[in-house]
């Protein structure tokens, strides 16, 4: 999946994959995870956010099923 820069101290991109609702989130540590059946809107919202860091840990983290790429 491809995905793009965001201006985040954790965040290091993001991407998503509409057809089947996966967000995938690369942290600036490494890890790659995939968030599923996601809303466009939460994507949307995700990415411009203020904080991408701050609204990933408040609104998807503990909301969508996770699983870890690498």
């Amino acid at each position: 999946m491809d995905r793009m820069p965001v201006s985040s101290s954790t965040v290091a991109s993001v991407g998503y994959d509409a057809t089947r609702r996966i967000l995938e989130v690369e942290f600036r540590n490494g890890g790659v995870y995939q968030y599923l059946d996601v809303p466009k809107k939460v994507y949307w919202q995700f990415v411009s956010a203020k904080s991408p860091g701050t609204y990933l840990n408040g609104e998807i983290k503990d909301a969508y099923d996770t699983r870890k790429v690498t």
